[in-house]
């Protein structure tokens, strides 16, 4: 099993934060997804060669890309995140219903991008009103990890065994995988691990416990170029990128000139850097483009999310 961050001793430190502080980090979490899905959208499935042919570094919001993007526009795993967002909040808990009938509307908006097993699993509730797909072997995509980020919020201060089971709630409406619900865990506890005021060092050692428990995201070795959509090869460049830096822009950076699923690596790095550095270290040249009401939306729900956690709730927080 993995190393729970949430242990007495991580719950102790954390109160010595301010609960501004922890919220900060929360925010710093929510438009890091986003920036990180913006940024890296412009370059998704491009090889480093034509990315560095075309900007030399990608590092600045350009837009455009193969879903031809305005500047600071965000897709599926931004907006999938905040449409998770909000089935938690009118639920009041992470439910497998509210997940399924929140992404379930947000696929009528008619998104800019959605991913081949997102759409079958939406499909799959609509037409038969389950909230879980069968456990598919071929289903370990980036897709449930690219929105967990409410997920984190929403449990933080939870006991190991809650965490997983909401993981579990919201992948599963799309994808039932193994794998996935290893590395998304994975995720959504190194971003609480932030949130709670821990380095580069102990985000690192909840990577390695993943490693340890699944070798196959082994990311010490070999540079991940051109990562697909598989989770291995994304949090493998995510990892990577994570702890080679030193700083939520370099972070970025390294990410996204990897190519392949640039918006999805951008978005997770994204969510994560975000919560380790804050909001005050992402680059303003970079939010200011977003969206404002994908920024207020971002904002509003980090606090409110935090809001439902047992961490706010027991008063760690005020």
């Amino acid at each position: 099993m993995l190393v729970s961050v949430l242990d007495p001793e991580a719950l102790f430190l954390a109160r010595a934060d301010s609960g501004e502080l922890t919220r900060r980090r929360a925010v710093g979490a929510y438009l890091g997804l986003a920036v990180g899905d913006a940024l890296g959208a412009t370059v998704e499935f491009m090889m480093p060669r034509e990315i560095q042919a075309e900007y030399q570094v990608h590092k600045d919001m350009h837009g455009g890309g193969w879903l031809k993007l305005r500047k600071g526009q965000v897709t599926d795993d931004t907006e999938m995140a905040l449409a998770l967002g909000r089935g938690i909040l009118r639920a009041g808990r992470v439910e497998a219903q509210a997940a399924a009938e929140a992404f379930s509307d947000w696929m009528r908006t008619k998104p800019v991008d959605i991913g081949n097993t997102v759409r079958r699993g939406i499909a799959h509730f609509r037409q038969s009103g389950e909230t879980e797909m069968p456990e598919n072997d071929y289903d370990a995509g980036n897709g449930a990890c690219m929105r967990c980020l409410p997920v984190a919020l929403a449990t933080l201060g939870d006991d190991a065994e809650a965490v997983d089971r909401a993981n579990r709630i919201q992948a599963h409406v799309t994808h039932h995988n193994r794998l996935s619900d290893a590395g998304t865990l994975c995720i959504i506890r190194m971003v609480q691990a932030a949130i709670l005021g821990s380095d580069k060092k102990g985000l690192k050692l909840l990577a390695e416990a993943l490693v340890a428990e699944e070798p196959r995201f082994g990311f010490e070795r070999k540079r991940v170029d051109n990562p697909s959509a598989y989770i291995v090869d994304t949090l493998k460049v995510v990892f990577q990128a994570l702890f080679a830096s030193d700083s939520f822009e370099s972070a970025l950076i390294e990410a996204v000139n990897r190519g392949g699923d640039a918006d999805t690596t951008g978005a997770i790095i994204g969510m994560i850097a975000g919560a380790l550095h804050g909001p005050a270290n992402i680059p303003v040249r970079w939010s200011r483009h977003l969206e404002r009401r994908i920024k207020q939306e971002a904002v509003s729900q980090a606090h409110a999310l935090l809001a439902l956690s047992p961490f706010v709730r027991s008063g760690l927080v005020s």
